[in-house]
């Protein structure tokens, strides 16, 4: 936002997953809500958001605060307050934003019709999402890879994700619009942060204790040294050994052993 804000950008939009695998959550949540009332500001929500307001339904009984599987989840939702939820709710899985002189955006996290779909470059259902969606632009996350592809005028824009972005090093990523004679062009921006920071706030907020695993395979991420590793590959692979294990597997039940053994395979070791 800073770095934003110096270049004098006053309109933001927001693509969902705004808390879910770093320390202090509220803090995040607390800038949001600060943006929300300083800035002209676009939000829809992701995949997370749904998490958080499925587990407030539920009680807040869905995970464990001790594991690797769920620990995560339950830090991020034991910290953050009603008046969050209640904006999550408020918010659709995704809109259209007009900015007069400037066509449409369809804005959403995974799709314009589900939070979880993954659009990918060149793929047949990504063309087919975009044949659909009725404007020259969508913007979408999910994914954290940062990415244009562009199909019979139309371009798909994912700037990659502010907090973990997959095959970044470590790096902050997001995405610039200009509005150029009537039409958008888009501007990739990487930034690097106070990287050992982030990594040191996951120690002492207790978070690396509550979602050791995880937590190891975020701080990977955050040093630069998993290019091509991501968490989503990290569970599926758990998933995998339990399963060749026991021969079956059920979300979030995945015992650590699995964890352990998961990531002495894809990492060669034991983590320190």
């Amino acid at each position: 936002m800073e770095y934003a804000l110096s270049r004098g950008i006053s309109r933001f939009i927001f693509l969902g997953d705004y808390v879910g695998e770093l320390a202090y959550p509220e803090r995040t949540m607390e800038r949001i809500h600060s943006y929300r009332g300083k800035y002209d500001c676009a939000f829809i929500r992701g995949n997370k958001e749904d998490y958080w307001i499925e587990n407030r339904r539920d009680g807040g009984n869905r995970w464990r605060e001790y594991d690797s599987t769920t620990g995560a989840l339950w830090y991020a939702y034991d910290h953050l307050t009603k008046r969050d939820i209640d904006f999550f709710e408020e918010l659709p899985i995704a809109r259209q934003v007009r900015y007069e002189g400037f066509p449409a955006l369809t804005v959403c996290h995974g799709s314009p019709g589900n939070v979880k779909e993954q659009l990918w470059k060149d793929t047949e259902r990504t063309r087919e999402v975009m044949e659909d969606t009725g404007t020259s632009v969508i913007l979408c996350g999910h994914t954290h890879l940062q990415f244009a592809y562009r199909h019979q005028g139309m371009t798909l824009i994912n700037p990659g994700s502010v907090g973990l972005a997959h095959r970044a090093g470590g790096l902050s990523q997001f995405a610039v619009l200009h509005g150029e004679q009537g039409s958008w062009r888009e501007e990739f921006v990487s930034l690097d942060y106070d990287r050992q920071q982030a990594i040191e706030q996951l120690k002492e907020s207790g978070l690396t204790e509550r979602a050791p695993y995880w937590s190891r395979v975020t701080v990977r991420q955050l040093e630069g040294k998993l290019p091509e590793v991501s968490h989503a590959d990290v569970l599926k692979r758990v998933m995998q050994l339990c399963h060749e294990d026991t021969g079956q597997w059920s979300w979030p039940d995945l015992p650590e052993k699995y964890w352990d053994k998961a990531w002495n395979e894809l990492f060669g070791g034991k983590p320190s």
